[in-house]
């Protein structure tokens, strides 16, 4: 089918460079009649989906756009790392279904409340933290101790491991970036093998420590958990543990990196975010998760011939699921460029789009962004950035990487 060629999407240059630069694309993208085809020089192009109502249609028919065989990465998994990145994200039902139905099982509401009860003695923590320490830099002191330590403590992994699972989960969703780079010249496969490896001993050591001494965590949870005779296999164990330590840890850091950002750029949606700071903080973060949009895509691969927006895709073409787009969507979102803490309705796809892969972790991240921001602007009211934030090269990740503030 006719289509409309744009090979900067899979350039990791143009996702370095200003957001309006970005957004000024991905509107132009949205705005065209055919198709949008993005060509790889090593590989298989794909299809980019950049309007709402395609990443929407999308998401809610799985059985057509096919996680499988996965959902995070342009190119398919190497041999050698294939064991590691088949987590229930880049799976299909009923297979899934399955995994999902047994995790959440693990989710307890006695453990939910435990956790959320650390995550206000946390915030707590990091502001005294920040208010002894002065001026830092955010990223670091700030927004990655909480999901870091919340994930920790969730899954039992002690503070001597703390470095080794930031390290890999910055290596993992951030290759390209020349931070992340290996310095002796390893292979993309070569340096998320040795990154998932380490968070698969960690967790095999973790499983054995709690087989021996059951404690309070998810670890063990998800080690005894048994729906309708159903366990997970060490397996499937090791992959949700990555799964869940890497995407805990990297997407909140980032929202909360994101908001600082962005009330220092907006003087006049904080002053209005103070003035009546409980009524408004919900919907504050609902508009950063919005604008920020911390996962900016995800990858799905089509089962079977399909029809969308007057256009018919073929089974095994790849798309890409544009959620930075859709969450700027002229025909969802009045002034989308605009960030605005009032805007109702929000019905943002920051979290993904409604279907079975919806986010596992949406609530527990939004109370970890919301329980912070709210110390942080009782506090320290005049809280600020006192540097443009330099971002992550990365296309998956809206990442930040530093970010001096002071207050």
């Amino acid at each position: 089918m006719p289509s409309i060629v744009e090979p900067k999407l899979t350039d990791l240059d143009f996702w370095a460079e200003p957001q309006p630069d970005r957004d000024a694309l991905f509107a132009s993208l949205r705005s065209a009649e055919e198709p949008v085809f993005c060509p790889r020089p090593d590989g298989p192009g794909f299809y980019a989906l950049t309007r709402y109502e395609q990443v929407a249609e999308a998401s809610r028919h799985p059985q057509v756009f096919s996680s499988e065989p996965t959902a995070v990465s342009l190119v398919d998994p190497a041999p050698s790392i294939r064991d590691y990145t088949g987590s229930m994200i880049s799976l299909d039902d009923p297979r899934h279904a399955r995994l999902r139905r047994i995790v959440s099982r693990s989710f307890t509401p006695r453990m939910i409340q435990k956790f959320a009860d650390d995550v206000s003695d946390l915030a707590a923590r990091i502001v005294d933290g920040l208010v002894e320490r002065g001026p830092c830099d955010f990223v670091t002191h700030v927004a990655t101790p909480m999901p870091l330590q919340i994930i920790c403590a969730l899954m039992g992994i002690p503070e001597s491991a703390y470095d080794d699972v930031i390290d890999a989960t910055n290596a993992i969703l951030a290759v390209g970036d020349p931070d992340h780079v290996s310095p002796d010249g390893k292979t993309r496969e070569q340096v998320l093998g040795e990154k998932f490896t380490i968070l698969d001993n960690l967790m095999t050591e973790l499983g054995r420590l709690r087989r021996e001494e059951p404690a309070d965590d998810l670890i063990t949870a998800l080690l005894h958990a048994n729906v309708d005779g159903e366990a997970l296999t060490e397996l499937e164990l090791r992959r949700f543990f990555s799964l869940l330590v890497v995407a805990g840890n990297e997407t909140t850091r980032n929202a909360l990196s994101h908001a600082l950002a962005l009330f220092t750029d907006n003087p006049g949606q904080r002053s209005l975010l103070l003035a009546d700071l409980e009524t408004r903080l919900p919907g504050a973060v609902e508009e950063v998760v919005r604008y920020a949009t911390p996962v900016t895509w995800m990858r799905r691969t089509l089962t079977q011939d399909h029809t969308l927006s007057g256009h018919t895709y073929r089974a095994g073409d790849r798309v890409i699921l544009y959620y930075n787009s859709a969450n700027r969507d002229e025909s969802v979102f009045k002034d989308p460029h605009t960030f605005d803490i009032t805007r109702s309705p929000n019905p943002h796809l920051g979290f993904g789009a409604p279907g079975p892969h919806f986010c596992l972790g949406a609530h527990l991240a939004r109370r970890e962004v919301t329980v912070l921001l709210r110390e942080l602007f009782r506090r320290l009211p005049d809280i600020h950035a006192t540097a443009e934030p330099v971002r992550q090269r990365a296309s998956f990740i809206n990442g930040v990487k530093s970010l001096p503030c002071a207050f």
